[in-house]
């Protein structure tokens, strides 16, 4: 059984520790957060955990194999290498760091000391995406043509990173996961109206080298709650609706065929609309954060790469510094860099 300890009792910390251990796989040993009152009421449930205020305590402890952390993010970086310096496997809450050479260090120093490094994608988990890959994969809906998501609610509002870097970071996540192709270049545009900098609504367009583009739409200021996909194939297309309990994913058998036998350009301009019929597949309902707590332990004791592993998680940084020069350079088309 994997020994895990948790960094962070805040929003999402207290989740990790439920699923860390319901999961057979693993256990929680020890608890850090800076705030003892939030330490004490995060692990109620649970008074077998061993709870601290201090990194060095934990992180000296001989009874943990793993840490999983859920802080700012401007701390991953330093806990992450705190703790794959100690030997420990690592688990991080996304995005993977703050930049791409912070996340490109931590990559590396896992890699050195062969431990595992994983980004808790956790979208890329749920019954839903798994299922759309299957999809995808199985080639239901010929070529992928749009990628295209709205993820709005009224908050939570963040005060160390904008609403790209925490809602877009799913999208990114999951394109990546679903779709083999990188994108080349991305166009961002965003407003701050919370009377700091940090832009709180942004739209942000992925380009690629194929015929295929990606657009998000994430908003920190809307009056509703909206997670809707939209994804377009040459032969059928598929809507997730992430809000609904029944049904969330639908596979349209609809598209456009053109005839390419006409020579003349008036009858190339013709489109003919089809329209067959409309499939709801049963989705695995197991709670995402459960699947990446068995992923992290797996990975572990297989030893092998995580399915969200450190080089995804800097794919997306990739997207995310790029999106934010493009912010700054009101919209223009970043290249999106490789090594």
């Amino acid at each position: 059984m994997l020994r895990t300890a948790v960094i962070g009792c805040g929003y999402w910390g207290p989740n990790l520790i439920r699923n860390f251990m319901a999961c057979r796989q693993t256990t929680v040993t020890w608890v850090c957060d800076q705030d003892a009152a939030r330490l004490e009421a995060a692990l109620r449930p649970f008074p077998s955990v061993r709870k601290t205020t201090s990194l060095d305590e934990l992180l000296a402890a001989e009874d943990i194999d793993a840490v999983a952390i859920a802080t700012p993010v401007a701390t991953h970086y330093p806990l992450a290498k705190a703790a794959l310096e100690k030997g420990k496997h690592v688990l991080l809450e996304k995005p993977l760091a703050a930049s791409i050479a912070q996340g490109s260090e931590l990559v590396e120093l896992a890699a050195k000391k062969d431990l595992r490094l994983m980004c808790d994608h956790t979208f890329c988990y749920t019954g839903a995406v798994r299922k759309i890959k299957q999809i995808i994969d199985a080639g239901e809906l010929g070529e992928i043509l749009y990628f295209d998501s709205i993820r709005i609610n009224l908050g939570l509002f963040q005060n160390d990173v904008n609403v790209i870097w925490d809602l877009a970071t799913h999208d990114l996540a999951i394109v990546d996961f679903l779709f083999p192709e990188k994108p080349i270049q991305v166009s961002a545009h965003g407003l701050a109206h919370a009377g700091n900098s940090i832009e709180n609504i942004a739209y942000v367009t992925l380009t690629y080298p194929s015929n295929f583009i990606a657009h998000f739409h994430v908003n920190w200021l809307s009056p509703v709650k909206i997670r809707k996909t939209l994804i377009g194939g040459s032969k059928k297309m598929i809507e997730w609706n992430d809000l609904v309990p029944a049904e969330k994913i639908k596979v349209y058998d609809k598209g456009i065929e053109l005839n390419p036998m006409e020579q003349d350009e008036k009858s190339r301009l013709m489109v003919s609309y089809r329209s067959g019929d409309i499939h709801s597949p049963q989705i695995d309902s197991t709670e995402a954060l459960l699947l990446v707590a068995k992923e992290f332990a797996d990975c572990i004791t297989e030893n092998r790469p995580p399915l969200t592993d450190g080089h995804s998680a800097l794919r997306v940084l990739r997207v995310l510094e790029a999106a934010e020069r493009s912010i700054k350079s009101g919209g223009a088309n970043v290249r999106i860099e490789y090594p």
